[in-house]
């Protein structure tokens, strides 16, 4: 079950990466947030080591995605 979530959440991530590419920044941002609610709920309901082993990548990755945004749009 926690396999779909995750393929869910690599979506998402990627949807926030191609939002960047094309200098969306703020779909990038709306999606980035909802990204990160969806982390916090799986956050809140995993309590397998691996799982949550992959959601500290995931908020690694997203904290990553947001300073990214910010530059961009600091840059504009």
């Amino acid at each position: 079950m926690m396999e779909n979530k995750f393929e869910e959440l690599r979506k998402d991530v990627q949807q926030i990466i191609d939002y960047i590419a094309a200098k969306e920044y703020h779909l990038a941002n709306t999606k980035l947030a909802e990204a990160g609610d969806f982390l916090d709920e799986l956050l809140d309901f995993s309590d397998q080591d691996e799982d949550l082993v992959e959601i500290s990548r995931y908020q690694v990755l997203l904290n990553q995605l947001q300073q990214r945004i910010n530059i961009a749009i600091q840059s504009n």
